[in-house]
């Protein structure tokens, strides 16, 4: 009697996982990610009729040079009140974001006080930038105070969102062994996570002072104070020397203000 080979036993722990098993989640996103920008493309389209496209953006550009300096100083003028307006914006979003994130993080507060604090940053979030300006100038009139309330709003739900996820993300050990000794939420917090986030958040801030710096030039379009007064003004009356002034200013603001918050990350980092 011919007797068959037994089968080749299993693999320790069970069989291999299929490929789908095998993709993490990084590999997922990035199939998503390029699908939907495979179904989003037929529906980008243009004006439907040939245009020079290089000679239209050559004559657009030559319009800007040179720039005018001859309004320098006001220019001067209004980007000091366009800082003005972002430093107050953000230090305000800033210590506003902080209760707000820990109240939207998991680790910390319970599910009943996560879920409503989660909505009204979603909520604050949804709002734009200039959207937001408008209602400031509505309640408190053209002026700066307009945009430092327009710009706190907008900043207060990224914030908020940057904050959570970071308690969110840290180590939890430090803070499992301190509630094991009897520690509460809070006490936990501030020896077990806040010395791992403190760099990150200030990291954070940092990056929204940039973002608020130029949100703080397109606000005044709206009559929220800064220099975005001056680019409307030069837009109307097509003065784009001038504009492209305005914008090297602004440039010029930008490039120093990344240099800094550059150095000042490798600082709290290193």
């Amino acid at each position: 009697m011919i007797v068959a080979d037994p089968l080749p036993p299993p693999p320790p722990g069970g069989p291999p996982p299929r490929w789908w098993e095998r993709l993490d989640a990084l590999t997922v996103a990035m199939l998503g990610l390029g699908v939907a920008v495979a179904a989003a493309l037929p529906g980008i389209h243009g004006a439907g009729r040939d245009l020079d496209l290089g000679a239209n953006l050559a004559r657009f550009a030559a319009r800007f040079w040179p720039p005018d300096p001859t309004i320098l100083p006001e220019v001067g003028e209004a980007l000091v009140e366009t800082a003005r307006i972002a430093v107050v914006a953000t230090a305000c979003a800033a210590v506003l974001s902080l209760p707000v994130a820990l109240a939207a993080t998991r680790r910390i507060a319970p599910w009943w006080v996560v879920a409503p604090a989660r909505l009204l940053l979603n909520a604050v979030r949804t709002i734009p930038s200039l959207v937001w300006a408008l209602l400031a100038v509505a309640v408190v009139g053209a002026n700066p105070l307009a945009g430092v309330i327009a710009l706190t709003g907008y900043s207060l739900g990224y914030l908020g969102k940057f904050f959570s996820e970071a308690v969110d993300s840290a180590d939890q050990a430090a803070v499992t062994a301190l509630r094991a000794l009897g520690c509460d939420r809070i006490s936990a917090f501030r020896w077990g996570l806040w010395p791992q986030v403190r760099p990150l958040l200030a990291s954070h801030v940092l990056w929204m002072l940039e973002y608020n710096l130029r949100s703080a030039a397109i606000i005044g379009y709206v009559g929220a104070g800064g220099i975005g007064l001056q680019l409307h003004t030069y837009q109307e009356y097509a003065r784009w020397d001038r504009f492209g002034t305005v914008l090297l200013c602004i440039l010029a603001l930008v490039v120093a203000l990344d240099l800094t918050g550059e150095w000042l990350r490798r600082r709290l980092t290193g």
